[in-house]
């Protein structure tokens, strides 16, 4: 633990004395959280407390997509987890996706409607075709779930204008876009702290327990908190609090690079089962992915880059993306996502007064809000 001061009278009093309702993770999810009980009861006095000067885990580190998977993704999940499962959700995660846009305002996010590709390489045939066989049937779940009759269709002709080398065909997909992750916390911190919620930053929960009237957490300051009801929103970090829980970290690494004259492209793009993804930033090219390949380094909560995946992915860049055009890199950043065997989040009670909110599978910018007002309602149920 930290060497700190004890808090003082005045320090115990104001900032932690009768707290009724303690979040742990300024993320999407804790702050969407604190939010929605706040909108639901405004008299409850709600801390939200973050170890970082930012949360750093996956909110403001992951690519800006407002996506709810690609056609491969998608059909992948069929298989492993029934259609039912799938599609219901890929519902979620529109919902979230709505629920985003209507709290925050398309223009706050800087949500761009471009849509988004699916690319497949030549030695892919089998992949795409398999994709345009399950086409419309995919198509018919989702006109129920979106509004629009196709949502995907085949794109092949947008390839000349793309420039890319040894791709053979195309899936469009009109109903995505990109956003600005940076942008959208900030939208949630200011809201949250105009609402009056509390946010500190700088202090780690290091431990918590139900003691049968409250919960008590032990901080990396030497500080006891305590409150009537705690919910740990730490995501892909959850397991050092909650050790039982069916969750593993996942680090994704990016790349940014400098700005492109001419860039050929203004999207989003998924390229095997959303283990890629790329997107323009203005002129810039945004990438990241290829953890699969090297899946047992990537499980992992440590921060930082390693040597195989960067050159894997600038590999990517200079013989399939960018192959005509000369690029530079600008910076490097990893991410940590919380996975697990199920694509499902985990929102549940874990004790009477103890309750998590995590495992958003990479899809927090969708989901994150809603599974946020999901674990409002738990908690507020519970205080009934």
């Amino acid at each position: 633990m930290k060497a700190a001061a004890a808090l003082s009278f005045w320090e115990r009093e104001v900032f932690f004395g009768t707290i009724d309702l303690i979040i742990v993770g300024s993320g999407i999810v804790g702050l969407n959280a604190a939010i929605r009980l706040k909108e639901l009861s405004p008299d409850l006095r709600i801390v939200v407390l973050e170890r970082s000067a930012l949360a750093a885990g996956a909110s403001t580190r992951n690519a800006g997509f407002a996506c709810f998977g690609s056609m491969t993704e998608l059909l992948e999940d069929c298989e492993k987890n029934g259609e039912d499962a799938c599609f219901s959700l890929v519902e979620e995660r529109w919902r979230g996706l709505q629920l985003l846009r209507q709290r925050i305002g398309d223009v706050q996010l800087d949500l761009k409607a471009y849509g988004g590709y699916e690319m497949f390489r030549e030695t892919e045939k089998e992949s795409f075709e398999k994709c345009m066989d399950a086409m419309p049937k995919i198509n018919r779940y989702l006109a129920d779930i979106i509004g629009h009759k196709e949502v995907f269709v085949r794109a092949d002709q947008a390839l000349g204008q793309m420039g890319f080398r040894s791709v053979s065909h195309l899936i469009f997909n009109q109903s995505e876009g990109q956003l600005n992750p940076g942008k959208m916390m900030a939208a949630l911190i200011q809201m949250a702290r105009q609402m009056g919620i509390q946010i500190i930053n700088g202090l780690e929960v290091v431990s918590l327990t139900d003691d049968g009237t409250e919960v008590v957490l032990q901080t990396d300051a030497a500080w006891e908190l305590r409150a009537a009801r705690v919910l740990v929103a730490t995501n892909g970090f959850a397991r050092q609090l909650l050790p039982e829980l069916q969750l593993r970290p996942a680090r994704n690494q990016v790349m940014i690079t400098k700005p492109i004259k001419h860039l050929p492209f203004q999207s989003c793009f998924h390229y095997d089962r959303g283990y890629y993804y790329f997107r323009n930033v203005g002129n810039r090219l945004l990438l990241g992915g290829g953890r699969h390949l090297f899946e047992q380094e990537e499980y992992t909560e440590e921060f930082g880059m390693t040597e195989a995946v960067r050159e894997h992915l600038l590999e990517l860049v200079r013989e399939v993306i960018l192959p005509s055009t000369a690029f530079e890199p600008d910076c490097w950043w990893s991410g940590i996502l919380g996975v697990g065997d199920s694509k499902k989040p985990i929102v549940k009670k874990v004790s009477e007064r103890l309750f998590v909110a995590v495992r958003l599978g990479g899809m927090g910018v969708a989901i994150g809000n809603s599974v946020g007002r999901q674990a409002a309602a738990l908690m507020l149920s519970s205080m009934d």
